[in-house]
């Protein structure tokens, strides 16, 4: 039985950035361990960007690239919170912060480890991971 697509809302600490996901009850969160991953502990939500939905915060939130410049991190210019961002993984998709889901949202599922500190030699095994 497949859980029905609803949508779930969160945001970071201090309410300025706000979003809705199109989700089901059961997901697979990505727990990397890539420098700034490691260091904000950011469980990846990787969606379509039809499924996530800016509510608040849209044009205010500062970015942050580095490396390769291609990831596009998104932090809350008043509590810093990144809740959500365009990742280098996944060209054109938005990973969102499973912790900056609201409480009462019933997410559960699993949570799958990624070698990110070795990026380019593990990259190929993401997709196959998350089911995809």
């Amino acid at each position: 039985m497949t859980d029905a697509i609803k949508p779930r809302s969160g945001g970071c600490h201090c309410g300025a950035v706000r979003f809705t996901a199109d989700l089901p009850d059961q997901i697979v969160g990505l727990s990397c361990n890539c420098s700034i991953c490691a260091m904000t502990g950011f469980i990846h939500i990787i969606v379509e960007p039809d499924q996530f939905h800016l509510e608040k915060g849209d044009g205010t939130q500062t970015e942050y690239t580095f490396n390769t410049r291609t990831a596009k991190h998104l932090f809350c210019p008043v509590c810093g919170v990144k809740s959500w961002y365009h990742p280098r993984s996944h060209p054109g998709k938005v990973s969102i912060n499973l912790r900056c889901f609201d409480s009462d949202q019933n997410l559960s599922g699993r949570i799958v480890d990624f070698d990110g500190a070795n990026w380019e030699k593990n990259v190929e095994q993401i997709n196959p991971e998350l089911g995809e």
